[in-house]
């Protein structure tokens, strides 16, 4: 049986343990990796590493993201994170936590996470309640840091838990159901704002039509100005504020939450409530007794009902 050697890859054979002769050293290789980027900061400034970005913030500025600055040479999130007490009352606004005057019932039941190990920590049962938000309240990346806030608090009898993380800025997207019957697109069609394209036509869904808005290729990955336009797009959507878009080959339409589209000039009044199946859901019991069979007839699902 042929005796087997031991080699490290260049193809000189390796003494066995144990062998009469000399042990080789090994010989010392040029380093050629560079040098990591957080060891070549110039003094005067700090790693962002909140996001692959990586941003180098020197004193007094703030990242590309413009959410984290060098503030005397530590990292600082810009804007302060974001508390919200439950209110009963719908026309009740949020409470400025820096105006501790503004409403002397802010102490709310936020109680600290408690490491492991560590004495417990008394359970507050505030009313209102006061829950904290991911507005705010940074990222974990990379994946291995845990959660910026981890709050403990007590609901109704019940220990619950919060968890919040911010998300990465540039992979920000919305889905947007327009309630409307008529065809607004072909489906893949760019959707166009300020004549940058911020998003496409999707599958419809429940008999709306569906837009997919935002996201990293048109944030980050297309043109300054198609970045700025997709980010405060999305930023007036969600403060229910009216967008105008237009799809290529298809519709102009004025989106806007809690209202009705405009489509090519004209305000939706009217729309049907979902398709044959869920008609069937819906009015199943007031069919009962008045007909014997009802055909729900939709260009989706059409719906039977028999007795």
């Amino acid at each position: 049986m042929a005796e087997h050697e031991q080699a490290d890859g260049s193809g000189e054979a390796l003494p066995l343990p144990g062998a009469d002769h000399p042990v080789a050293q090994p010989v010392a290789q040029p380093d050629w990796h560079a040098m990591p980027r957080n060891q070549r900061l110039a003094a005067h400034k700090v790693e962002c590493n909140a996001c692959p970005v990586l941003c180098q913030i020197s004193e007094g500025k703030a990242g590309a993201c413009d959410r984290y600055a060098n503030q005397g040479g530590a990292l600082v999130r810009v804007d302060p994170v974001l508390l919200l007490r439950q209110r009963v009352d719908a026309a009740g606004g949020a409470v400025a936590a820096a105006d501790a005057d503004a409403d002397a019932a802010w102490a709310g039941a936020l109680v600290p996470f408690a490491a492991e190990g560590a004495a417990p920590l008394p359970l507050l049962a505030g009313e209102p309640a006061v829950f904290v938000t991911a507005v705010g309240a940074s990222t974990t990346y990379p994946d291995y840091k845990p959660a910026p806030f981890i709050v403990s608090s007590l609901a109704d009898g019940v220990d619950m838990v919060t968890v919040v993380t911010e998300g990465i800025f540039s992979y920000c997207s919305l889905k947007v159901k327009i309630d409307t019957d008529r065809w607004l697109g072909p489906e893949q069609a760019n959707v166009r704002c300020q004549g940058e394209v911020v998003g496409h036509v999707t599958t419809a869904e429940y008999g709306s039509q569906m837009l997919s808005l935002g996201g990293v290729h048109h944030i980050t990955g297309g043109s300054k100005k198609e970045g700025r336009i997709t980010v405060d797009m999305m930023l007036r959507l969600g403060n229910q504020q009216a967008v105008d878009l237009h799809i290529d080959g298809g519709a102009q339409v004025l989106v806007q939450a809690g209202r009705a589209p405009v489509v090519n000039g004209r305000p939706e009044s009217r729309m049907r409530v979902g398709c044959g199946s869920a008609t069937v859901g819906m009015f199943a019991k007031q069919f009962v007794g008045q007909v014997d069979e009802v055909v729900v007839i939709d260009d989706h699902i059409t719906g039977v009902l028999s007795q």
